[in-house]
This record gives C-alpha cells, sequence and structure tokens, in this order.
C-alpha cells in the first residue's frame, strides 16, 4: 500500500496568528509536524501554504512544498487544489495531516491510510475514540459521530449523539453517572481518495454543514461513504491556543 501525505499550513489564525511558525522545543511547530509525516510509510510528504513565509521555512528543513490559493476555506479546498495541481491519479490515497498537530503518532496516519485501502466503497477514512465522561458529551466543540454495522458514518455532530432519551432529559451529570456512555468522539484526521479530492469542489455546500459548521457533512450529504475505525493510539495534544503551544513545550521539555 502506498499513499501521500498533504499537510495543509495556513499563517492567519484567529487564535494563534502565525501558528504553523511558533517554535516548540527550537523547532518551528511545522518541522515537528512534517517529522511525524516522515516516520509513516508515506511514499511522499507535501506541505501546502498560501504564504511564503512558511514556504521558505518549509524548504529550509528539505520539505516539498506547494504553494497554493489564499482563498481557500478548509484544508479539503487545499489538499484538492495540491491533488490537480500534482496531477493525482484517481486511485492515489492521500492522508490530511493538520499543520497544527505535533505529537501525532505516525501509526494514526499508517492507520487511516490502510483502512482507505481496505475499504473500496470509502471515499475518506478518518478515526473515533470512545467518549466516557459526561461533560465532553455535551461539548459543542466535541464532535461526536454515529456508525453504522459495518463502521461506515451515519452522522457527524457537535450536539450530543445518540441522545439518551431516559437519561439525558434534565442533562445532569448525576444522572448519567453510573450508565455506559455509547458515545463515539471524531478524531479529526482524514484519508482520501484523489478522485473524491478531484470532484470536492463540484459539490455545493450542505445544510448539515452550515448548520453544524462541519465540513465532514458536506461528504456524506452528496452519497460519499466515509469509514471510521477506533483510534489505535492517543493522538496526542493538537495546539490551537497559547495555553496549548504550552502545554506541548512542556511535553517536548519532558
Amino acid at each position: 500500500m502506498q499513499f501521500k501525505i498533504i499537510i495543509p499550513a495556513r499563517f492567519a489564525s484567529s487564535r494563534l496568528p502565525g501558528k504553523p511558525l511558533r517554535q516548540i522545543a527550537g523547532k518551528p511547530m511545522i518541522q515537528h509536524v512534517y517529522e511525524r509525516a516522515l516516520a509513516s510509510d508515506a511514499s511522499e510528504v507535501i506541505i501546502a501554504t498560501d504564504d511564503q513565509r512558511i514556504a521558505e521555512v518549509a524548504k529550509s528543513f528539505g520539505a516539498d512544498v506547494c504553494l497554493t490559493r489564499n482563498d481557500h476555506v478548509s484544508g479539503t479546498d487545499r489538499l484538492a487544489e495540491v491533488a490537480q495541481l500534482r496531477a493525482f491519479h484517481g486511485d492515489d490515497l492521500v492522508v490530511n495531516v493538520q499543520g497544527d498537530e505535533p505529537c501525532l503518532p505516525a501509526v494514526l496516519i499508517n492507520q487511516v491510510a490502510a483502512d482507505l485501502a481496505h475499504h473500496r466503497e470509502a471515499a475518506i477514512t478518518t478515526l473515533y475514540s470512545p467518549l466516557k465522561d459526561a461533560e465532553q458529551v455535551f461539548d459543542p466543540n466535541i464532535v461526536k459521530v454515529i456508525v453504522d454495522a459495518k463502521g461506515y458514518a451515519m452522522y457527524f455532530s457537535r450536539a450530543p449523539i445518540p441522545w439518551l432519551r431516559e437519561h439525558f432529559s434534565n442533562k445532569q451529570a448525576s444522572d448519567i453517572d453510573n450508565i455506559t456512555m455509547p458515545h463515539l468522539k471524531h478524531v479529526g484526521m482524514y484519508a482520501y481518495r484523489a478522485d473524491f479530492l478531484h470532484r470536492y469542489h463540484e459539490l455545493p455546500p450542505a445544510p448539515p454543514e452550515q448548520f453544524e459548521s462541519l465540513e465532514q457533512l458536506r461528504a456524506l450529504y452528496h452519497g460519499n461513504r466515509i469509514h471510521l475505525t477506533e483510534a489505535q493510539v492517543d493522538p496526542g495534544h493538537g495546539v490551537d491556543t497559547e495555553q496549548d503551544l504550552l502545554a506541548v513545550e512542556a511535553l517536548f521539555s519532558q
């Protein structure tokens, strides 16, 4: 099995401007992510960015860089442009490794790629992990997913799905402390067939996608199948805020 990795990286982050170039243990964060990608079984690793500053830093540590447009609204849009610019074959497998995941284990990169290779009906594969904490079930920043008997996504939501009618009526933690939680947390890394990326720009935004602000719902809405497996290991600490950056810096210093 062969697969490619694309790391989308943009400079303009609202919560942490210049995020890919922020330093962690003496290296820019994007370099840590790149090294995690190299530790996987990928045959090719590309950093996709619209910012010349990121491109120059990435080239300085030997990365293959693809400059993209600056009007993309999502990482998937950026990957789709790279797939077009690099003329990927429709059967090529492409893993999206986010540029703010300096702790991402390579085993998870290999896992989503292998799952896509195994499930020919899937356009996309991604991961989940069980949710045990009732507060996280009700946290809209944590995306939940329901899968069918074969592991294909039925729906993603910021809401607590499935809704446990007998226990969630008053949303009191005391009512759910002693029950088994069937909820699954979506772990947001993806593998795509290049054929899907080539078609992605043709798919208009979907109402559920806009309501929930979840781009994967566009794929489901238009009939593309998404297969999920349980993450084999913890995905590690991502970086969205200054506090996250300090926490990851502390992990690396250990």
